[in-house]
């Protein structure tokens, strides 16, 4: 294998891994009525960083299975009709919030490419009776809908883990209507600190190892070329590595004459 397929497939090992603990499909997971209280990390990643009221509003097989490192949909200002993509979708969690956000008229699409989390997810969408939604399978280096399709993109802290950065956020790009917005969770490192310092801090699948710092996040968001950029850190989750919202605009065209 490449360094980019053994990152890839250690990432999908890790997070399949965490999809089994919740579902029914493999011989562990059936011997116990049980799941755990928390796939997260303390109180810097998972479920602990929404809401009580929106853990309510879906499964709790959902709820915790989260492994992000923010809440884009708090951020995300999604509104009644849009089509909405969450890249890394694991178990649906800010799939089936951003469906009920959008409304009926709406539509939210999760991507991933864990087979695991995609059967956990399906299941998550039928317990909530949600109808709004499709789950698919795909890479986010090379996201499988059409160009100018979606209104909003949403991630929790998944960008870190793809070993080709460049290729997403031109996807994201390519994906996006003119006008439209992306408002995603990920974790950022300092400027100052090297590639080297970020591995010493943490592995690849631990979304430590990959981050971009805020600099480069800007500046290939830039290269990209979106518009109204941010990156704004909530919360350290290692020394110099921060949970950050990031936020831009791809433009409109340009008014000839």
């Amino acid at each position: 294998m490449t360094e980019k397929s053994d990152i890839t497939e250690n990432v999908r090992e890790r997070y399949a891994a965490a999809a089994l603990q919740l579902t029914d499909v493999s011989d562990a997971a059936s011997a116990s009525c049980c799941v755990p209280t928390d796939l997260g990390n303390g109180d810097v990643f998972g479920s602990i960083l929404y809401t009580g009221g929106e853990s309510a509003e879906i499964p709790p097989e959902a709820f915790l299975a989260s492994l992000g490192c923010g809440n884009p949909t708090a951020v995300a200002d999604l509104r009644a009709g849009e089509t909405v993509l969450d890249l890394g979708s694991g178990g649906g969690i800010d799939v089936l919030l951003s469906a009920r956000r959008v409304g009926p008229t709406g539509f939210a699409y999760g991507l991933d490419m864990t087979d695991e989390m995609l059967t956990l997810a399906r299941a998550n969408a039928a317990k909530a009776g949600a109808t709004n939604v499709e789950f698919i399978k795909g890479q986010i280096e090379q996201i499988p809908l059409p160009a100018e399709t979606i209104d909003v993109i949403i991630s929790n802290c998944v960008i870190n883990l793809s070993a080709d950065k460049n290729a997403v956020i031109a996807e994201m790009f390519r994906v996006l209507k003119p006008g439209a917005r992306l408002g995603i969770s990920d974790v950022v490192a300092e400027d100052h600190l090297s590639e080297q310092d970020r591995v010493e801090r943490g592995s690849y699948a631990g979304c430590i190892a990959g981050a971009l710092s805020k600099g480069e996040y800007l500046a290939t968001l830039t290269a990209a070329g979106f518009a109204e950029i941010s990156v704004e850190y909530t919360h350290e989750v290692a020394a110099e590595m921060h949970g950050a919202i990031i936020k831009a605009v791809k433009p409109l065209p340009a008014v000839e004459g």
